[in-house]
């Protein structure tokens, strides 16, 4: 059948393909699925979606309800009746969209590693490849990369592995994933959602596809390139503002100032920005920037400001952990053999969510000084994070114990919650104490970021 018989998919009942059912592809999925009416329309939408991932376990947890991101409730889950989770990828040969939304970390070098982009890539091509309908297949990513990476990378793997032409037998788009993971505000519908599309048809209806489930709204880039380099300097952006914070943090320590009260008082001033110092992990934050810096040095540019903005989010690390063994020493405290209490695992506040977790650093660090961390997170998921780095996980912490040794990494609910009485309860007498989140009462002694 000639290309030129065939259209563009029915916007309100096409067939969407959700690649990766993590934090970004499960919300997402979801909420195609639903029968709802447009924001964009106003008319009833009714698609069938095919949450596909490559974790047999991932999708059977997900056929019983159970979601382990604790993004999407176990109701949404089994009440939605047009959609279907699968690894098998011949269940989507009848799809139109395919929305790419697997995981794009860097390596050991800290350069971009678009495997796992590379991968779906060519399962996608070889799926359109075997498709039979008269709707021409839109292949979105959502994954953060580099300005180019869809077009350069992606584009050439689905044409070899397809023997299909971009913008002739299928469309591209690029709309990057803006979630929170563990944030109920700020969420699919409530964040304004940039798309794009290789053609200005195909980003037209990319945006109206989108458009029509974003409570919030969308914003068309002009192109593909421009929407990706949004999404990477979003979060390179916050990266070098909390650069400057936890420098400036350094510095007050160092001057015996709090670097909260100084906040405080600067935070007066109406346009200035409210960040906090910290630990940076995650996915986004302490990831993107260097998908940045390797696309600018491939051309020749050698950035300075975001790399070191890099330097010092990755020094604060360390930093806790210098703090920590100094103060020991000052307070005649054996290091080694200590049991050192470390609150909090994940990499922000009230998630479950440990990828590139900058705690791993600090109990790394503390081993080599043969410290016994114990370590506490009511999110995190024990056999996971023994799996994936070999940490104990509990949920509490222990009861009528207390500690020499303190570090109070992440600021849940939880850690929020705990008194006064309760931390001259934990404590020992002469322990050191370092609150990188500053949320332990002031009447404590600490050392805070």
């Amino acid at each position: 059948m000639s290309n030129y018989s065939k259209s563009l998919p029915n916007n309100k009942k096409c067939k969407i393909a959700v690649m990766g059912l993590g934090y970004v592809g499960l919300p997402l999925a979801i909420t195609f699925a639903k029968v709802q009416e447009s924001y964009l329309m106003k008319e009833k939408l009714s698609r069938i979606v095919y949450g596909f991932d490559i974790d047999k376990k991932r999708v059977d947890e997900l056929k019983n309800g159970y979601d382990k991101t604790n993004e999407v409730s176990e109701y949404d889950l089994i009440s939605q009746e047009n959609i279907k989770f699968t690894n098998n990828f011949k269940d989507l040969l009848e799809c139109d969209v395919f929305i790419i939304t697997v995981p794009t970390p860097i390596d050991k070098f800290k350069k971009p590693d678009l495997n796992p982009l590379k991968k779906v890539s060519k399962l996608v091509g070889k799926i359109i490849s075997l498709r039979n309908n008269n709707n021409l297949p839109i292949i979105i990513y959502e994954s953060t990369v580099y300005p180019g990476a869809t077009e350069e990378v992606c584009v050439p793997i689905i044409e070899a592995e397809s023997n299909l032409l971009l913008n002739i037998d299928f469309f591209i788009g690029y709309s990057p994933e803006r979630i929170n993971p563990g944030d109920k505000k700020h969420n699919l519908q409530t964040i304004v959602k940039v798309t794009s599309g290789s053609t200005i048809d195909s980003a037209d209806w990319i945006n109206c596809l989108y458009g029509s489930i974003i409570k919030a709204g969308t914003h068309q880039a002009s192109s593909i390139r421009i929407a990706e380099a949004a999404k990477v300097i979003e979060n390179t952006q916050r990266d070098l503002n909390i650069a400057l914070i936890n420098e400036l943090a350094f510095i007050f320590n160092k001057l015996d100032i709090s670097t909260s009260e100084v906040l405080e008082a600067a935070g007066t001033k109406w346009n200035f920005l409210n960040f906090k110092p910290g630990l940076v992990g995650g996915h986004c934050i302490g990831i993107d920037p260097y998908y940045l810096t390797y696309k600018a040095e491939s051309i020749g540019y050698y950035p300075k400001v975001v790399l070191a903005g890099r330097e010092i989010n990755d020094a604060v690390s360390n930093w806790v952990v210098e703090q920590m063994v100094i103060n020991l020493s000052k307070n005649k405290i054996a290091i080694e053999g200590t049991d050192l209490l470390i609150l909090g695992f994940a990499f922000k506040e009230n998630c479950n969510d440990f990828r590139n977790t900058k705690v791993i650093e600090i109990i790394k660090n503390v081993n080599s000084y043969r410290m016994n961390p114990i370590v506490v997170d009511p999110y995190v998921n024990k056999e996971e994070a023994y799996n994936n780095h070999g940490v104990s996980i509990i949920e509490k912490i222990p009861p009528r114990r207390t500690y020499k040794a303190i570090i109070l990494a992440v600021a849940h609910d939880q850690f929020k919650l705990i008194k006064k009485s309760e931390w001259e309860d934990i404590k020992d007498n002469n322990a050191v104490i370092i609150d990188v989140k500053n949320i332990i009462p002031k009447e404590i002694k600490a050392i805070r970021l």
